[in-house]
């Protein structure tokens, strides 16, 4: 039987989420702030942590981060408001499996655990990691998992890769969280000469110092406390291959200055051993700081930066290529209704309109959440408006109309741009566009509640909104 610790100051949302998930068959065991959960955690065997990321005593980045230092292949799911949608980004860049937003759907919840459960383990073990802590082994179909798009920088994107996959080129690839750095790491690997021999993907960013030399190049029985027996690291695994260096810059100046060395001699020894293995592996690196910028700073190795930068790549993030985001939610649809054995058909068109509006910071990682969570609570037919975050809902004002309202102070009404020619009838416009606004702003932008608030079905406010912007 599984073991899930659930961590959150909200005592009922404790009980409840823990009835749930033991009649689904799990043991469970709960903690009321952060401190406590870690104390939990070191006296208990758990394989799963369910952590809201406020909590009295601490944050939930804070409470990952112990957790993965005691054991980093313990899987953790961040529980977060969606307007917390950037925190959650950065826990997942800091080693969290995946988050969930708030309100809770008890079916979600059980969704994602499940498919924690079944996921490969992650690059980082433990020193005294299991056998069967492998790190992350991958020849995949690329098809199969995701969609190549048809706008002109997804274009650019691919010649890119169309250009390099064939070469032994080091390639390093910029971008931000979510957009997608290691699937096209591996687009690059099948695309090379290397496919038939191993992708492995480590990530740098949830290692130790102590523990990112035994996980690059293995280590020997004995050669520190919990070392029980002989490792194979991922150069040795990915040997003729490629290895895939997520998060690099991140590695330590000393793990650094041995990678350096393997690059230079082709040749590594085991932490702890005295043999000598000759290693043949491409390496693709990912980062979403600047690594020029990061050895100019003295964080990272400028040596190393050029033997890293022989080609370099940037991800253009969702935000940036609006004429995929109608093809990403179809596929993604397709994907939710596989996995949770569904039938919904579509979107309404104000869906996919809300889609191309909003800024989506956490890419395509967020995107694909989005649709399997309305996708969920959608029993069938079209995905509507109503089962949208509302804070995606909320992204279709205007830049101006957020403007005016996020710059007024709380207990001011908001007086929007004057209207042009303020006749009678431009007066009485004003009016009801000041109302409508005020109440957007005390329902947190909400245009579902704005409405039923204005008696005026959705539709309606938004076609009045949509018609008062053209007259700003």
């Amino acid at each position: 039987m599984k073991r899930i610790l659930i961590i959150d100051d909200d005592i009922d949302m404790c009980s409840l989420l823990s009835r749930f998930l033991q009649r689904k068959g799990f043991e469970t065991d709960t903690a009321h702030n952060g401190n406590k959960g870690i104390a939990k955690f070191k006296e208990n065997n758990f394989d799963i942590i369910l952590c809201d990321f406020r909590l009295g005593d601490k944050e939930g980045r804070d409470v990952l981060r112990d957790i993965k230092a005691i054991n980093p292949q313990t899987i953790v799911i961040i529980i977060t408001g969606y307007s917390d949608i950037k925190i959650a980004v950065d826990v997942i860049k800091a080693g969290a499996f995946d988050y969930i937003t708030k309100p809770l759907v008890p079916d979600e919840v059980l969704t994602v655990i499940n498919k924690a459960l079944s996921a490969p383990p992650v690059g980082g073990s433990s020193q005294a990691a299991t056998p069967e802590a492998k790190p992350r082994v991958k020849s995949a179909n690329i098809n199969n998992e995701f969609l190549v798009g048809q706008s002109a920088v997804t274009k650019e994107l691919y010649r890119q890769i169309e250009l390099v996959a064939p070469t032994n080129y080091s390639v390093v690839l910029y971008g931000e969280s979510g957009t997608g750095k290691e699937v096209i790491a591996r687009t690059i690997h099948t695309s090379s000469t290397r496919k038939d021999k191993p992708f492995v993907a480590m990530d740098c960013g949830t290692l130790s110092k102590e523990l990112a030399g035994s996980e690059l190049f293995g280590h020997v029985k004995g050669a520190f406390t919990g070392a029980l027996n002989d490792k194979e690291g991922h150069f040795e695994l990915a040997n003729g291959g490629t290895l895939f260096l997520d998060e690099v810059a991140n590695l330590s100046y000393e793990i650094q200055a041995a990678l350096l060395r393997v690059i230079q001699e082709r040749k590594f020894k085991r932490v702890g051993g005295n043999k000598e293995m000759d290693v043949d592996v491409r390496i693709i690196v990912a980062s979403n700081e600047n690594l020029q910028d990061a050895y100019r700073k003295g964080k990272f190795r400028e040596d190393l930066f050029h033997r890293f930068n022989e080609f370099s790549i940037i991800l253009p993030p969702l935000r940036g290529r609006k004429e995929d985001i109608p093809l990403f939610a179809k596929f993604f649809l397709d994907k939710a209704n596989e996995e949770l054995n569904k039938k919904v058909e579509g979107f309404e068109d104000e869906v996919i309109q809300t889609f191309l509006n909003y800024s989506w910071p956490g890419n395509l990682r967020e995107f694909r959440n989005v649709v399997r969570r309305s996708a969920l609570l959608s029993p069938s037919g079209i995905i509507n408006m109503r089962v949208l975050p509302t804070e995606i809902t909320g992204a279709q004002l205007t830049d101006i109309a957020k403007d005016n309202f996020l710059h007024t102070p709380h207990n001011v009404v908001h007086h929007p741009t004057e209207m042009k020619e303020l006749d009678l009838k431009n007066a009485a416009a004003q009016a009801e566009y000041d109302t409508i606004m005020n109440v957007l702003k005390q329902v947190n932008f909400n245009k579902s509640k704005a409405a039923e608030i204005l008696k005026i079905d959705r539709k309606t406010l938004y076609n009045k909104i949509k018609n008062y912007e053209s007259q700003l």
